[in-house]
């Protein structure tokens, strides 16, 4: 009986690495080309200028990009649907104490039809409260509107 145990152990730990294996290939073949680098560079900068802002602790730029119904998902503070509460808390938790740091070209940009795009990056936060500390790389994606010329975000999903 424990020899069955130790074998379908083996089995699904040389599973597990298998597909560690394929995925790490497959991450390092895959090439980002953006469907449309006009798209790409609006967002790219639209990033720029809502993560200034961010750093900067420039709230009334932050408020005109962020929409209304604004849907912030965050993995350790959970979802907020308040535009209010999620720059109430970036007054309250990031000026002065925290800059975000983009991971120099990990943005992908996606269009969406009739509604705007999707990007997908990283990023880094560095924490002036902990001696500049500079956290890993996370994920973060956000959901573009566009309206006429006037882009804002409606979803975000911020992993740390």
């Amino acid at each position: 009986m424990e020899i069955l145990k130790t074998s379908k152990l083996l089995i699904l730990l040389t599973v597990i690495m298998l597909s560690a294996s394929l995925t790490t290939r497959a991450q390092e073949g895959y090439k980002y080309v953006p469907e449309s680098k006009e798209l790409y560079n609006k967002i790219v900068h639209m990033d720029s200028v809502l993560f200034n802002a961010y750093n900067n602790c420039d709230m009334d730029t932050q408020a005109k990009i962020f929409a209304d119904n604004l849907e912030f998902y965050h993995d350790k503070g959970g979802l907020s649907t308040s535009k209010k509460d999620v720059l109430d808390a970036i007054k309250a938790n990031i000026c002065g104490k925290v800059t975000r740091v983009l991971v120099p070209g990990s943005i992908e940009v996606y269009p969406i039809a009739n509604f705007g795009a999707v990007e997908i990056g990283l990023h880094r936060f560095i924490n002036h409260q902990e001696n500049d500390h500079e956290s890993k790389p996370d994920k973060f994606i956000c959901i573009w509107k566009q309206a006429g010329d006037t882009w804002q975000v409606t979803r975000v999903i911020s992993l740390h």
